[in-house]
């Protein structure tokens, strides 16, 4: 059975027993600040088990592609991942143990044909119900092994969440495999089992204090890697000689003109290539770009770790992007956003690696600079710590650091970098963790609030909750600040970029201003408010009111959105994507992937084919559609939002020029956007830009504004506005040759300086030392005046300070005999700035520094000769 196959298979199986069979979700996780990236199928089916949405159904089944960087150090051997498919069933509330424990074995032993005796199981040290369950299919108790917490209990995925017991099943390589010792069982880590299925049975829920309680029902996660799993049904020791990784093996190996399987460094140089060529492609088909940060710096890591290892194999060029190819071609008919996004993912990968080897040779640089200062300080080991720092700073293994190393006589300090490697774990996963929670109150669980806001300004409502400081109330008086739950609203919750609502809740008896308004992962939308008059209880029938001219500004906004985004792809091609956006009633900003410099021209083209389709007064319709219909129909989706069986679809203009799945706020018709203009344009990491606009009426504003300036400067220049940029230039010109004027009067002044101090030298220990202090001058003319006095001096140390702007500026020049001698121009320089509250530095024979304190200038400069005098050998 080939790895699609057994994909394939698994998904039928549960379709068979009643499970619906729901898409892999994105790797950057959907409205979950708890995580970083996507790492278990259960992910997506955590607010389903929290009773914060309600699921598609009971029973539930995927193949979800996961990251882990927990374990990045160990990828490379046999069994390790970043980037691994999961299969997984689900019960949400449904059935449990018994069941799960039957279909798993039926599954395994029935239809992947796996035969029972090489299978073993390991349950939670007090499950005697997991161990009954499997003892009633057969399976002996002697391979029945319980373990404790550490082993065999599920956390949560993040700092919170659901949680429980889990029963694993183990597939044994043979006897002839790992440690060969008689007591070797599942979980010894000699690599003769292979955990091929987790079987959690989650029954509690975590909070961030480790605090458990019970789930309001208990539910089925289960996960069983496909890589894995593939090894053990085609009989292989290493998912890498499965059908799922032979052409990647394949592909390295034809570029790279290595063979796998004869050298174990190779072969894991080469697995390393494989793994993060799979997760890069993957990363960035669901949006994630290469960044210093968060999710893009984990892209980027894998980036410049696989570059790394393909230079062990003689891969000194860019190749991830072939490799990409490769991945895609192997795994596009089952992930089509690989396909979909073929040309960004070469692109994106491109730019990083060349940018990466071009600073390469600096890296190995300062493994020299390191290793060298070793060895000036008689040392024989580099420190866990310096390991660590070019490994995690500079993307350099470990491995290459110890090699660069040996040859040169030292050892690592491995204990001190496997330290170090663990405080980094832990950071890794506090940063998956995050600062949020999917915690909701239980009053407001599944009581989603009706929105009637597309439609409405107002609606006659009634309050369903009322809460202060964290805790419901029957009844809010004037003067208290709430959060208001009504059973049906106008008021759009923020979402998806787009600022929420506010406005007024007019109760029987009382007054609540709205000053935002936020949708909840379950749906509700919360008013945030405070009550300015009377007072306003539960139960009450009230009218929700919108703030209706701030919705209009926000829906001018909005609109604009999606017509820059098709003016982008029409004028810089059809790579460019969403990837952000903050939409408010004064402007707008808009993040989108486009590799290249953006110039004033593009921006020009762009803004005005926004304009002209405002001014065509183009029709925009919003739809509820399938999402597979939406999508067959050509519609845009964000690569990281998570949309259900039905969506909503606004189209502008017919036949189409924008047509993108959305929840917001809109316009009828783009000629109530009335003008758009760009107001910036910047770059906010590789292959992301970043465009800021404003309409309406924020933009009238803005075009008076500018004018009015451009009118005031065109009265001060005494011409017309049109005259304004031609009088600027000549004005810009003017102060050019006035500044060059000035530049060369200065440099004769410092010449004519220099001639009267080259006969102010003193002696100090047999060295020629020249100390003074002259008038205020530039810092380049200060250097000029600076090679004058040594040239004329022939050997020397020379020190000159100035007060420039108000603050001191000193030089030093040390001669070439002298540095021989011990002196350092840097050394001297920031000894002397030190007095002045300041420092600084440079080279042997010239360097400068800065101060703070104009007043103990001469102070310092009367240091300079016992400095040098305490220096010279």
């Amino acid at each position: 059975m080939t790895g699609d196959e057994l994909r394939q298979a698994f998904l039928s199986f549960f379709k068979d027993r009643g499970h619906k069979i729901i898409a892999s979700s994105s790797l950057v996780p959907h409205n979950d600040p708890t995580l970083l990236l996507t790492a278990a199928g259960m992910v997506q089916i955590k607010p389903y088990y929290l009773g914060l949405e309600d699921p598609p159904s009971p029973r539930l089944a995927s193949c979800q592609k996961c990251f882990r960087t927990t374990d990045i150090d160990l990828v490379g051997d046999s069994k390790h991942f970043t980037f691994f498919e999961m299969l997984g069933n689900f019960s949400v509330g449904d059935y449990f143990k018994k069941e799960t424990i039957n279909w798993a074995w039926e599954f395994v032993t029935g239809y992947l044909k796996v035969p029972g005796e090489r299978l073993w199981i390991t349950i939670y040290l007090d499950d005697d119900e997991a161990f009954a369950c499997w003892r009633q299919i057969g399976v002996p108790a002697e391979r029945i092994l319980r373990f404790g917490e550490e082993d065999n209990f599920w956390g949560p995925v993040g700092d919170s969440g659901p949680c429980g017991p889990c029963s694993e099943i183990h597939y044994d390589l043979g006897e002839e495999v790992g440690c060969c010792r008689p007591e070797c069982k599942p979980n010894c880590d000699c690599g003769r089992f292979c955990e091929i299925w987790n079987l959690v049975f989650t029954q509690y829920n975590q909070d961030r204090s480790g605090r458990r309680s019970p789930l309001p029902k208990a539910n089925i996660d289960t996960g069983m890697g496909l890589e894995r799993t593939s090894a053990a049904i085609q009989g292989k020791s290493s998912p890498y000689e499965t059908d799922l990784f032979v052409p990647l093996v394949d592909g390295i190996c034809r570029l790279s003109g290595k063979d796998y399987g004869r050298d174990e460094d190779i072969d894991r140089a080469i697995r390393i290539v494989i793994d993060h060529s799979r997760g890069i492609a993957f990363l960035i088909a669901d949006g994630v770009m290469p960044s210093s940060e968060g999710r893009g710096y984990v892209l980027r890591r894998i980036i410049r770790r696989a570059s790394l290892f393909g230079r062990k194999l003689g891969l000194n060029d860019p190749f991830l992007g072939e490799m990409a190819d490769v991945v895609i071609d192997c795994m596009g008919c089952t992930y089509p956003e690989l396909m979909a996004n073929r040309g960004l993912i070469g692109e994106v990968i491109r730019v990083e690696e060349e940018k990466f080897i071009a600073t390469l040779d600096s890296g190995l640089n300062l493994v020299e600079k390191v290793t060298g200062g070793a060895l000036l300080q008689g040392r024989k080991q580099l420190t866990g710590e310096e390991v660590f720092k070019l490994h995690d700073t500079c993307g350099f293994p470990p491995e290459l650091t110890a090699e660069i190393a040996r040859e040169k006589g030292l050892s690592i300090d491995w204990e001190g970098f496997q330290s170090e490697t663990e405080k980094r774990r832990e950071r890794a996963k506090a940063s998956m963790r995050g600062t949020g929670s999917l915690e909701v109150k239980a009053t407001v669980i599944r009581k989603r609030t009706d929105f009637v806001g597309y439609e409405e300004y107002s609606s006659r409502s009634k309050v369903r909750d009322l809460v202060t400081d964290g805790n419901s109330v029957r009844t809010v008086a004037e003067g208290s600040e709430v959060d208001v739950i009504l059973d049906r609203t106008p008021f759009y919750g923020e979402m998806g970029g787009q600022v929420g609502d506010s406005g007024v809740i007019i109760g029987p008896k009382g007054r609540i201003a709205v000053t935002n308004s936020v949708r909840t992962p379950s749906d509700v939308i919360v008013h945030v408010g405070k009550a300015v008059e009377g007072s306003v209880s539960v139960s009450d029938e009230v009218e929700a009111v919108v703030d209706v001219a701030r919705r209009l500004d926000i829906a001018r906004n909005h609109t604009a959105t999606h017509l820059l985004q098709a003016a982008l792809r029409q004028t810089l091609g059809g790579r460019v994507y969403q990837k952000g956006s903050l939409v408010e009633p004064e402007r707008f900003r808009f993040d989108f992937s486009h590799l290249a410099p953006i110039t004033d021209e593009q921006l020009n083209e762009i803004q005005r084919g926004v304009n002209e389709w405002i001014r065509h007064n183009l029709r925009a319709e919003a739809k509820a559609l399938p999402y597979s219909q939406a999508i067959a129909d050509g519609a845009i989706a964000l690569f990281e939002e998570k949309y259900g069986e039905e969506v909503r679809v606004l189209q502008i203009g017919e036949p189409a020029i924008s047509k993108e799945l959305c929840g917001g706020t809109h316009v009828s018709s783009t000629g109530e956007i009335g003008t758009f203009l760009i107001t910036g344009e910047s770059s906010i990491g590789v292959g992301l830009h970043r465009i800021e606009a404003v309409t309406g009426r924020k933009a009238e504003f803005l075009v008076e504004s500018r004018l009015t300036a451009l009118q005031s400067v065109a009265r001060e220049m005494e011409g017309s506005p049109e005259e304004v940029p031609d009088k600027v230039r000549a004005l810009i010109r003017e102060l050019e040759a006035e500044r060059k004027r000035s530049l060369s009067l200065e440099r004769e002044l410092s010449r004519r300086i220099a001639d009267d101090l080259s006969g102010r030298a003193e002696q100090v220990r047999g060295v020629t030392v020249l100390v003074a202090r002259v008038p205020s001058l530039t810092m380049p003319v200060l250097r000029e005046m600076g090679d004058i006095l040594r040239d004329r001096l022939k050997s020397a140390v020379v020190v000159l300070a100035t007060v420039y702007n108000g603050k001191p500026n000193f030089l030093a020049m040390v001669t070439p005999d002298l540095t021989e001698r011990g002196l350092h121009a840097g050394d001297i320089v920031n000894q002397v700035a030190k007095a002045t509250g300041g420092g600084g530095g440079g080279k042997a024979a010239m360097a400068q520094a800065g101060g703070k304190e104009a007043a103990r200038l001469d102070e310092a400069l009367r240091s300079v000769k016992g400095i040098v005098a305490g220096r010279i050998c």
